[in-house]
Order: structure tokens, then sequence, then C-alpha cells
């Protein structure tokens, strides 16, 4: 079990990088508005101490430096409502698909399109729970699973419809791979915090109207389900992340559809765990990782 409560990686105003448990006034639970951190030394997956020093937060950055992430695991069609407005069958199975560590960006970087995904319209938005891996597991039974969780966060698993669905071969990870397109955070709250994660209300704003409100407990596998089956005969490491696939109300289940534009802006949201806010950019820069 983690020392910290909710999990940050930040600039601070002093001009270094730390991770912190983050201090917030009395009712707030949105991450994002975090203004102080107590300073953690250690490893985040192993021995750490939460220290009394506290640092001002600057910026929050990617809730895990890039080294210290192992393997972006991202499930598809996993709500049942989602799957219905995609027209697909409920899988048997979760479906797997996965993204390169590039792809993780900061809770209010912009996402940035580049040239190849604006050679058509396609660009959605995917509000997701996001779960971290905090302990091997393999094999594990979906009674235990939860017992592997460090924590967890929301996410945005931006997609590009044209390439992941007609251009990408039958692939996924081309549509939805490219730098910066899984913006997430603001924090981590620990599994201590947050003990049943299929209850929590989940949603997505664009441009500051809703367009995504649902609950986890429309996902068709559970975080305990997807852990146990994604642990069968393949190891799942401390600093893994599984992207648990998101609700009903995307772009391309609309019609017309509903594709993202340059500078909409984007805010995707998780009960107990804050925003993600972010711009869409089709502008050339590297997200803050």
């Amino acid at each position: 079990m983690p020392a910290f409560s909710r999990l940050i990686r930040f600039l601070a105003k002093d001009g270094q990088t730390y991770y912190g448990d983050v201090i917030l006034p009395s009712g707030v639970v949105d991450i994002a508005k975090a203004t102080q951190a107590r300073v953690i030394e250690g490893d985040i997956f192993g021995k750490h101490e939460i220290t009394g020093r506290v640092a001002d937060v600057r910026l929050l950055l990617a809730p895990l430096a890039r080294e210290d992430v192992k393997t972006v695991r991202c499930l598809g069609l996993n709500y049942e409502q989602h799957a219905k407005e995609s027209k697909m069958p409920l899988p048997k199975y979760p479906v797997l698909f996965y993204k390169p560590v590039t792809a993780l960006a900061g809770p209010f970087d912009d996402i940035l399109v580049p040239a190849l995904a604006q050679e058509a319209e396609g660009l959605d938005y995917e509000c997701e729970l996001v779960v971290i891996i905090g302990k091997e597991a393999r094999d594990v039974p979906e009674s235990e699973a939860l017992n592997h969780v460090l924590g967890y966060a929301v996410g945005n698993d931006v997609s590009h419809r044209e390439w992941q669905l007609r251009r990408g071969g039958g692939q996924w990870s081309l549509g939805k791979g490219f730098d910066g397109w899984l913006p997430w955070g603001p924090g981590i709250v620990s599994s201590k915090l947050i003990k049943h994660p299929q209850s929590l209300k989940i949603s997505t704003k664009l441009n500051g109207k809703t367009v995504q409100d649902s609950s986890t407990r429309d996902m068709i596998f559970s975080v305990a389900a997807t852990i146990s089956f994604l642990s069968q005969g393949t190891t799942l490491l401390p600093g893994d992340i599984i992207s648990t696939g998101t609700p009903q109300g995307v772009g391309s289940g609309r019609s017309p559809p509903l594709w993202l534009k340059d500078r909409d802006i984007v805010e995707v949201n998780l009960e107990g765990i804050g925003s993600c806010t972010n711009k869409v950019d089709y502008a050339s820069s590297k997200p803050k990782l």
C-alpha cells in the first residue's frame, strides 16, 4: 500500500520537478486545483516517504515520469452503451490494444495534431478511468486483482477514427498512438482512498458542454476482471498503465459526427480524482513529460 493519498508529479516554483502528496483545501477533491504538495522521496513503487517539506506547485505534469512507466495498455468497447452506439456486439473478452509511452501527456498539455492526422476528419475524445499497477501480477484471480493497484487517474484516449478504423489495416494503435494523445492525471489517487472503482461518475465536456456523462458501473469488464484477465500468462509490472475504455457519447457515435477541431477545449473528469483540460492544437510543440 503506498504511503501517499493523492500523488502528483509537478514542476515547483523553485524550478525543480518533484513527486508529491497533494495538499487540498477542505472539501476539495479535484487534484487539478492543487497549489501545494508534500515532497515525496524514494521509489514510488517501493520504499518511499512523504517528507515534511512543502513545495508550491507551478505546473502539474503527467503523474508518472516516462522512465517510471512500463507499458500502456488500453481497452476498447468496454462500456455497454458505448458498444451499442458503435453498433458493435458486446465483446466476449476484453479488447486490448497498446499505446506507446510517448502518447502520454500531462493534464493541461495541448493535444498536438500532426500533419498526418490533419489529412481527414475524425479526431475524437474518450474519457477513461486509468489504472496504475503498483505490484507485480501474474495469473491473478479476480478476487485479488485490486490488491495490485497503486491508484487511479483519469485520461483522454484521443483517437482519429479515419486512421483507427479505415487506414490502420485493422490495427487501432496508429489512430490512437500519436505523441501526446493520452493526456492523463491530474494525479493518482491511492487505492486506499478509492476502494470501489466501479461506482465513479465519469464525463467529458467539449468547449464547456457535456458530451459524455456516465458511470464506471456501465463497464463490461470491471477493473478487477480486466487485471485478472490481462495477467493470465502475462506479467503486469509496477508502472504498467491500463486505460479501461470509454462510455457512450463519443463524437463518432453521433449523427452527424462531432469531430474535434483546432483550438477546441476538452475536459475529462472522474469522480474523486479531478479533471484534465486540454486544448486541441494543430501547431507543433512537445508534450511536457
